[in-house]
């Protein structure tokens, strides 16, 4: 198991439910059962939590920053009322289109993390349900974890003929809840 206390976790499919439509409000933002008590888990445990996410809806005039900053603040509230803390949320708001540096599979929003956490993601875990959240991770030395909720099992898949190199080095899990509850177990 990883030596570095970082976890970055993604946020759609894994933190809470994802949808086609994007999620767009406070009241579409659900979290996936047990992913709430998972993130406060690894917290209680010792590791630093940040979240990594593309949020194209904003780009694409969906919602407001307004409305993913209550989003985001629902989440925090959450894991803090079972005892946990997450470190920082990061978001890419840019399309496909725009060809920024912070939309994953680039690492822009790794890097970001690493600078305002002053810590290296070398060796961290990377925990998300798409091929192009493991390929971020990747180019900063992240070992990549992949959970089958949201486009996971979709993902899944497609990993092995997309990037089979990726394919080797990652780890799959059914849901957050279960990859945290062997990584507490284990440390």
């Amino acid at each position: 198991m990883s030596q570095n206390r970082l976890i970055i976790l993604d946020r759609d499919g894994v933190i809470n439910k994802d949808s086609d439509d994007y999620v767009k409000s406070l009241e579409e933002w659900i979290p996936i059962p047990g992913s709430i008590e998972a993130i406060a888990n690894l917290s209680k445990a010792g590791y630093i939590i940040a979240v990594a996410t593309n949020q194209s809806g904003i780009g694409r005039g969906l919602f407001d920053l307004d409305e993913l900053e209550k989003m985001h603040e629902k989440l925090c509230s959450l894991v803090e009322e079972q005892g946990g803390r997450i470190e920082g949320i990061f978001y890419c708001p840019h399309t496909p289109e725009d060809e920024c540096d912070c939309r994953k599979p680039k690492s822009g929003l790794i890097d970001a993390i690493e600078s305002e956490l002053s810590i290296s993601a070398k060796g961290a875990f990377i925990v998300g349900d798409s091929v192009r959240d493991l390929e971020a991770g990747l180019q900063k030395h992240c070992m990549p974890v992949l959970v089958k909720t949201g486009k996971g099992e979709k993902s899944l898949a497609s990993l092995p003929s997309k990037n089979p190199a990726l394919f080797s080095l990652t780890q799959v899990f059914p849901n957050l809840k279960s990859f945290a509850d062997q990584l507490v177990l284990s440390s």
